[in-house]
């Protein structure tokens, strides 16, 4: 039995050492700060508005590719207030359509809606990179699971921007997302 414990033991502190480590480097160790000194910097108002395209792909959580998809985007500011509007389409054939409701405040700190979110997300814009968290509940077709969201924007040039996003469950990585999105010339 005391070997057993012991084992067990050890998996916790491997599993414990393992979940602080990811903290503490790669993808969840970055903050909004470390990318202040980046350039150019991004505006939202002014990156996020307009037509856009936006190519990107969905890895499962064995790092291969489960779907690609491709979305055209309107991004519209009144003052501080602005909306996104998503229109998805999947290799598999589904649409899926968002509106992004978005609202600056000071130093950069950004609150998201959007309908299929689980209360409100919260971001921050510095230098050139946007970070915003939420959760999302997937359609009811995708098992309606409740997902914890980072997405990372990083500002290219004035006109690309390249987003990662990682979605979790009960702290594990479930699934992943590289995008690009280009604004369009009107």
């Amino acid at each position: 039995m005391s070997m057993f414990l012991t084992f067990l033991a050890g998996s916790v502190l491997v599993l414990a050492l393992f979940a602080i480590g990811q903290r503490v480097i790669g993808f969840q160790a970055q903050k909004p700060e470390d990318y202040a000194k980046l350039t150019p910097h991004m505006d939202i108002q002014q990156h996020l508005s307009g037509p856009i395209r936006c190519e990107g792909v969905i890895y499962g959580p064995m790092g291969r590719v489960t779907s690609r998809f491709t979305a055209d985007m309107e991004g519209r500011w009144d003052g501080n207030r602005g909306v996104l509007a998503e229109h998805f389409s999947y290799d598999s054939g589904t649409k899926q359509d968002r509106e992004w409701r978005l609202t600056l405040g000071n130093g950069g700190r950004v609150t998201a809606e959007a309908d299929d979110l689980v209360g409100k997300g919260s971001g921050q814009q510095e230098g050139g990179a946007l970070c915003l968290s939420y959760t999302i509940r997937l359609p009811e077709s995708a098992g309606g699971h409740a997902l914890q969201v980072t997405d990372w924007m990083y500002l290219i040039d004035d006109k690309t921007i390249v987003n990662r996003s990682q979605f979790r469950k009960f702290g594990i990585k479930v699934a992943e997302l590289v995008a690009t999105m280009r604004k369009v010339d009107a």
